[in-house]
């Protein structure tokens, strides 16, 4: 059994542990109110976006565009949205985990790292990290979004990439964040429905342009890009702060149940070491009595 200054010396690192999580879970409460509001806002548009350029391609019907086929180059481009920091549980292992059994080949991958983690975890499983922008996910603007969508957009316009993806965690609500993997380019049109499938025919009408169609599209689209980075941008924050609110809960729970352990071994030490001295005193007085 451990000594009684051994039980009281954990006892004191944990605490200390407790003092830390208990800070650290203030602090990302604080942060998350902010980030979960402004995803809030923020989500309805960009979901209102995606959803009005598929349905637009859908009744566009067979349009010949680069944005909507594969480039000739057999790479991919993932935008790996990740943190900076750890202690938030799951959070980046399930984004890395999107990647590593995603069916990707090593050799065709290029990363586009936004958070520390992602980058180092990535690295030394192999991958080619093409551009690290780490500080942006700290404060996420639509100026960073825009950035790297030109990056892409002008990689992928070259033909030195194929397809790009978007790999982040999405925002649901305060407990639940949800790893997805978007492919952004080529742009996939959902499949029309065959028969009437319960829509009129207004909705089943074929889409004109105004201007031309490849102009249009040369305007959309990477508004469209830009839009979905900046989204999975916003809601990663919020899942990052809402994972490590949730880690530090669990953590500063789980030191308070060893306290209360460690006090009930340290009063069954102290109860043992007082019985004993009283064993020993009874006993020394009755040998010279």
């Amino acid at each position: 059994m451990a000594s009684m200054r051994d039980i009281k010396r954990r006892k004191g690192s944990i605490q200390s542990t407790q003092q830390i999580t208990k800070a650290m879970k203030l602090v990302s409460t604080v942060k998350l109110q902010r980030a979960k509001q402004r995803a809030e806002q923020s989500k309805p548009y960009f979901n209102c976006m995606y959803e009005t350029v598929t349905s637009v391609l859908a009744k566009a019907g067979g349009l010949n565009h680069p944005y909507l086929k594969a480039g000739a180059s057999d790479r991919k481009a993932v935008i790996v949205i990740t943190s900076n920091r750890g202690l938030a549980g799951g959070y980046n292992s399930n984004v890395v985990k999107l990647i590593t059994r995603g069916g990707f080949s090593k050799q065709d991958l290029e990363i586009y790292a936004i958070g520390k983690k992602g980058r180092d975890a990535l690295q030394r499983y192999g991958y080619t990290i093409r551009e690290e922008n780490s500080d942006i996910i700290e404060e996420p603007s639509y100026v960073d979004a825009m950035v790297i969508s030109r990056k892409l957009l002008d990689s992928f316009a070259a033909g030195e990439i194929g397809e790009i993806y978007l790999a982040y965690t999405g925002f649901k609500n305060t407990v639940v964040h949800e790893p997805k993997l978007l492919k952004l380019l080529p742009v996939e049109a959902p499949q029309a429905e065959d028969g009437d499938g319960g829509r009129d025919k207004t909705d089943r009408a074929m889409m004109n342009f105004e201007p031309e169609d490849d102009e249009a599209l040369d305007m959309i689209i990477p508004k469209y890009v830009t839009s979905l980075i900046y989204g999975a941008l916003v809601e990663a924050c919020a899942s990052e702060n809402g994972a490590r609110m949730q880690a530090m809960d669990s953590a500063t729970s789980n030191a308070e149940e060893m306290i209360d352990h460690l006090s009930l071994m340290y009063n069954r030490a102290r109860q043992g070491s007082i019985t004993q001295e009283l064993t020993e005193i009874i006993a020394g007085a009755n040998a010279i009595s």
